[in-house]
């Protein structure tokens, strides 16, 4: 099992954390984040969140990791933010954004619209001769992350040419072609 959970998360500048009866709410410059946990115990000292597990039992120990990851995860996104980037690669694939409205033209017969949370904050970026760019960003880690995989589905990226969306750096698994 992780022995993460052992270590305690430090509490950014200008961060505040309360813990009440299985609920944790932390409340940065920007947003606020609450967590319901269970099967261990969270206490706030000395500007250091602290995880501790009842016992060394399986299910424990598993929370005790997870739970710790959470709060870190939480007090990160309220501080400095979380960002995905997704690239657009192939003739024709473009996005654009009024809003929180995104436009992707992805080589179907209509473009698909997607009406995107309003605790994301979008943004496209597009360059001649480059590939188009849609980079989201918000507080929320596991809403960004939902939504960028949301995204991708609707075209993931061929291992022939590489074309579709693709993560920001992500490495794909090329495929040789048709030998003639």
């Amino acid at each position: 099992m992780s022995r993460i959970g052992n270590n305690p998360v430090a509490i950014p500048e200008g961060v505040t954390v309360e813990v009440k009866e299985g609920e944790i709410s932390v409340k940065g410059k920007l947003g606020e984040l609450m967590q319901e946990f269970s099967a261990v115990e969270v206490k706030v000292e000395d500007e250091q969140v602290w995880i501790t597990r009842p016992s060394d039992s399986k299910e424990h120990k598993a929370k005790h990791g997870l739970y710790r990851s959470l709060v870190f995860n939480m007090l990160e996104g309220v501080s400095k933010g979380w960002t995905k980037e997704l690239e657009l690669v192939g003739v024709g694939y473009r996005a654009n954004n009024q809003g929180q409205r995104l436009d992707l033209a992805l080589g179907f017969s209509h473009n698909i619209v997607l009406e995107i949370a309003p605790e994301v904050k979008i943004e496209t970026i597009s360059e001649k001769g480059k590939n188009s760019i849609v980079k989201l960003t918000s507080h929320d880690k596991q809403l960004v992350g939902q939504v960028a995989a949301k995204i991708r589905s609707f075209r993931k990226p061929e291992p022939y040419k590489g074309k579709g969306i693709k993560f920001v750096g992500e490495q794909l698994r090329r495929k040789a072609g048709k030998s003639a």
